[in-house]
């Protein structure tokens, strides 16, 4: 990012064209407006990452003292990707769902659950409450795996102390990143890594998980593509990145992405799906009530003028192909998060998605 003496060397046309892109980008990342994206810019002599940095400490200290007083971790603190708290520590919100009593037994229960959501962890207002909104839903459809986007360091914390049934894996430490749930019962981690972007703007990558489930190969990923409709060209060769990954997994695994994608229909139709992968909304045939995962018409955290329906949240699945291989195919989609909380907001911005798979 150019700095100020850079920037006043410039035409001034070309100077406040500059600037007024990196408002744009800045009020889109941490969800804010152009006023505030202009005061931590001028005030980090208009460098992006020094604002960003310093927009997310102040964020992230008063979520902590304000939404989570009882959490003993400070955000400052580093933490492995993988850690886990002692159970004896843990409140387990996930493990005494009245909703689990009328359901089969897990070990006879071949169907693999997924939940997919971006909770918007950069809205700070009634955070604590919004993410025990997130925890309700995993007592209610006790998923396998949880693709989140938009955790910040104390969402993590919050949920670490209340779903100890799962393990939690983050696709970063600091700002805001994505981050993969699996129920310790019945996914078991091998390895993870997290693969960047080369020229994203907006600190995104892709966070992939090899895994076993019910003694089959899974490849797990999540990510959450650039932002904005002037980002298509980033988002697009973000897109081909999940794409390879996904075409060059070998023929015994299965692969599932799922995510904040950003994407609009023509994009991926530029970059075009390969023949062994397929989108499970439209192959569930593109039930309308699933479409819209951001919907400013129903959902109104955002509170903005406009009307805004887009199918920003997308799964894509691309079964082993192996022979004698289990095939894992989608039987089931349905969109999360449509009741309000008592804080009359809802858990996100965007709904979340529920998908399960049956082994053919």
């Amino acid at each position: 990012m150019a700095s100020t003496s850079d920037a006043d060397t410039r035409p001034v046309s070309n100077v406040e064209e500059d600037r007024s892109r990196l408002c744009d980008e800045f009020a889109v990342i941490t969800g804010t407006d152009s006023a505030v994206a202009q005061c931590y810019l001028a005030e980090n002599d208009w460098e992006m990452e020094r604002a960003l940095n310093s927009f997310f400490e102040a964020d992230m200290e008063k979520a902590f003292d304000e939404d989570f007083p009882d959490s003993e971790a400070s955000p400052e603190k580093k933490r492995h990707k993988t850690e886990e708290k002692p159970p004896g520590e843990c409140i387990d919100l996930t493990g005494d769902s009245p909703a689990s009593t009328h359901k089969p037994p897990e070990e006879d229960d071949n169907k693999l659950s997924l939940i997919s959501w971006n909770v918007d962890g950069l809205d700070t207002d009634n955070l604590g409450e919004r993410a025990r909104g997130l925890c309700s839903y995993l007592v209610l459809y006790t998923p396998d795996v949880v693709f989140l986007q938009e955790l910040i360091p104390p969402y993590v914390q919050y949920l670490r102390k209340r779903a100890v049934s799962y393990l939690i894996i983050e696709g970063g430490e600091d700002n805001y990143f994505t981050g993969m749930m699996l129920k310790k019962s019945r996914v078991k981690l091998v390895e993870s890594e997290i693969i960047p972007y080369p020229t994203t703007q907006m600190m995104r990558n892709l966070l992939v998980a090899q895994v076993t489930f019910k003694g089959q190969k899974l490849c797990l990923m999540t990510s959450h593509l650039e932002s904005c409709k002037g980002q298509a060209g980033e988002r697009m060769k973000q897109l081909r990145v999940v794409m390879q990954r996904m075409r060059e997994a070998p023929d015994d695994v299965t692969v599932l992405f799922g995510g904040d994608t950003n994407l609009r229909d023509t994009e991926v139709a530029k970059v075009g799906l390969p023949p062994s992968v397929c989108d499970v909304w439209e192959r569930l045939g593109k039930q309308e009530h699933c479409r819209y995962t951001w919907d400013t018409k129903a959902n109104s955290n955002k509170n903005v003028p406009y009307i805004s329906r887009c199918r920003f949240d997308r799964v894509y699945l691309r079964p082993a192909t192996k022979d004698g291989i289990p095939r894992l195919d989608p039987d089931h989609m349905a969109l999360v998060g449509l009741e309000k909380l008592d804080c009359k907001r809802f858990t996100s911005d965007h709904w979340g998605i529920y998908c399960s798979f049956s082994a053919a």
